[in-house]
Formats: structure tokens, sequence, C-alpha cells
């Protein structure tokens, strides 16, 4: 089991890519996903973070606050701007401008931690900065996609909180309370939990994917493009904010990759459950699902080449 989840964790850009092409083309394949799996899928992907978090992870906020500060703050206030503008430039319709708002206003994704490992980036402070910006999400999603859709469309504030803290804080919570007191039983099921994360996220894609596959080829390329700009402006802004704030060159990578991944598997969840009657709402968080596991395969390339000593960067 262990070399099977090392092989799927290894290959992960690659499955999720397959398995949306499939969902894409030949929706049929995957219409037994239902859609309201979604939450549950998601509540198990959580689940398997919370296992693997231990309370010292929070531990760098103290101990290096400045770095993990900044982060944070730009996580919420770079991404949700950019997919704002990015939806305004480009003209597109309210449903489609709520689901890139929701990526936008998410917390940053969990696979930003295994892509910072990737690219010999800080790891400690990536998995800082994700476990803040998701104990944030409760008030900071809503609050944010309500200031920026308030004009365009009617924002359940109160829906979006109350999924959150069923969807995300719950399940970790109970993940950090178990791995807590059980650590040596959560530790033989840890090497296991790649592939757990993955079959659920490729699920999530399989049943959104399947379901909107006409209304996604409807849209063109317009949505691919605003989402894979999204995603790559992020890397771009956050490795920028490094090299202002003067930061190393391990927590430069670590900013970048937390700031452009997000957590659009809550982003699909929350446009499915805040925004019933708006269903391309969920499209642009599946499209940036398959993605940003791509370009940040490809982004751990690239940092892992990048030395200290490259002054230039």
């Amino acid at each position: 089991m262990k070399k099977v989840s090392e092989f799927v964790g290894k290959f992960m850009a690659v499955i999720v890519l397959v398995v949306a092409v499939v969902a894409l083309f030949v929706p049929k394949t995957c219409l037994w996903i239902e859609t309201d799996w979604i939450n549950y899928l998601l509540m198990v992907i959580m689940f398997g973070m919370g296992l693997t978090m231990r309370l010292s992870d929070f531990a760098v906020v103290f101990k290096k606050p400045k770095d993990v500060i900044i982060g944070c703050i730009a996580q919420f206030v770079v991404m949700p701007a950019l997919a704002y503008l990015l939806g305004k430039i480009f003209g597109l319709s309210n449903e489609l401008l709520v689901g890139v708002v929701l990526v936008g206003t998410c917390p940053g994704g969990t696979s930003s931690n295994v892509i910072t490992y990737l690219s010999k980036g800080d790891t400690a402070m990536s998995v800082g900065m994700t476990s803040i910006n998701t104990l944030l999400a409760p008030i900071l999603t809503p609050a944010l996609t309500y200031l920026y859709l308030r004009t365009s469309v009617n924002v359940d504030v109160k829906t979006m909180f109350l999924s959150i803290i069923q969807v995300v804080i719950i399940p970790i919570g109970l993940g950090i309370i178990i791995n807590r007191f059980l650590g040596k039983y959560t530790e033989k099921v840890k090497n296991v939990l790649p592939m757990v994360s993955i079959t659920a996220i490729c699920l999530i894609i399989a049943s959104v994917v399947s379901h909107n596959s006409e209304k996604i080829l409807s849209t063109g390329a317009i949505i691919f493009a605003i989402v894979i700009l999204h995603n790559l402006l992020g890397y771009a802004a956050g490795f920028l904010i490094g090299v202002v704030c003067r930061m190393d060159l391990a927590r430069k990578k670590a900013v970048s990759i937390e700031i452009g991944m997000q957590n659009s598997g809550l982003a699909t969840s929350l446009a499915g459950s805040a925004f019933p009657d708006l269903a391309m709402a969920t499209v642009p968080g599946a499209i940036f699902s398959v993605w940003h596991n791509i370009s940040g395969a490809v982004l751990a390339g690239i940092f892992r080449s990048i030395k200290e000593d490259d002054r230039q960067i």
C-alpha cells in the first residue's frame, strides 16, 4: 500500500488530468459520482490533513511570525483581488464570476505543502500558513466573497460560514485530536493518506466535470485562460512579495506556492451549498483543481533548480 500511495503521489498531476479529460469528453463514465458526495469527500481530505498535523505546526507562527503573517495576509488580499479583476476584465457572467471569486477567497490548498517540500522550500512555513489560513477561512472567505460579489448576486454568508465549519474545521480538528492522543496508530496509516486524498480529489473533479461537461465546453477557452492566469499570477505575486520583504529563497518559494495554490475543492463545495441556483459556479473550482496540480508539479521542478546563490532571482 505504501508503494502504491507513493506512486499515486508522484504522478498526481497526470492522474488528475486523465480523470478530468475522461469526465469532460466521456461524462457518462463518471455520472455515477453524485454531486452530493462532494462535501463528504472534502471532509475525508480535511480529516486526512488533520491526521498529519500537530499543534507544533503552529509554532512557526511564534518563532518567525513576520513572514507567516505576511504570507497569510497576502493569501486573502492577492487571490481574491486577482479573481475579481480577471473576471471583470474578461467579462464573465455572474455564475462564472462567483466560481472564480470563490476560488480566490478560499485558503491555500493542502497540496501546497507537498509542492513546497518538492520545491525545497520552507515546508514548516508552508504548513503554518495553510493551517492559519484554514482557521481564518470561516470568517474571511464569506466576508471577502460578500465584499466582492454583493452587488452582483445574493451572498449567503451564514451558509458559507456553517459549510466551512462543517466541511473543513471539524474534520481537521478531529484529525488533530486523534493524532494527538492516538499518534502511534495514526503513524501507521499516514503512508496511505496521499492515496486516499488523491482518490477523493479525483472523485470530486470527476463528479463536477462530468455533470457540467456541456457547460464547461460551452464556455470556450475564456474560463480556462482565467483559471490559468489566476494561478500563475498568484505564484508570481507570492514570489515578488517574498523578494520585497527580503525573505530567504526557501520562504519565497513557500509564499509563492501557498498563494498560487488554492483549496479549490472547498470553492466547488461552497458553490454548490451557498449558490445552489448557479450551476456554473462549480466549474472554475473544478478546472482550478486540475490545473494547479499540473502547474504545481512543473513549478516544483523549476524551483528545485534555483539556488540561493542565484542573485538574479
